[in-house]
């Protein structure tokens, strides 16, 4: 499991046009589930997500997580986050996880998020042609692995 973060003032995720989750001041986190990921892989993945330190503290020093914040988190799944660019002019996704599975995790990801998180958790809509929006703060951007 991948997940690429940004840190956001703002960002929503629009299908056809209707905009189906926004947060305000938050995490953006682009999502790709790997062949093989389980339930310690996505266990591990919200944790990371929830307790990145990536909000600047009193001292202005990276040190508040999205749990300390009570900020918004918008999930999006993206299976080509997990390409396989190393050879070629064109991706592979192999190394992604087939849709069914993708569909799993990803949803079983969004389940422990809104358990765990007391702020808002928001998402796109797996399958579709998303189009996102976003104001990165910093810009801040991590790539993340459970």
């Amino acid at each position: 499991m991948l997940s690429l973060i940004q840190r956001v003032t703002r960002a929503s995720v629009a299908v056809d046009e209707l905009v189906v989750g926004a947060i305000d001041g938050g995490l953006l986190a682009l999502v790709a589930v790997e062949p093989g990921d389980g339930d310690a892989q996505i266990a591990r993945m919200a944790e990371r997500l929830l307790g990145y330190r990536v909000f600047a503290d009193e001292a202005g020093r990276m040190n508040r997580s999205l749990t300390d914040t009570g900020g918004g988190l918008l999930l999006v799944s993206q299976f080509t986050l997990a390409a396989d660019t190393r050879s070629g002019m064109r991706p592979s996704f192999t190394t992604a996880a087939p849709p069914a599975e993708a569909e799993q995790g990803f949803n079983q990801l969004v389940a422990i998020c809104r358990q765990m998180h007391s702020g808002r958790v928001e998402t796109g809509r797996f399958g579709a042609h998303m189009v996102i929006s976003l104001v990165n703060d910093g810009p801040v951007t991590f790539l993340l692995r459970p």
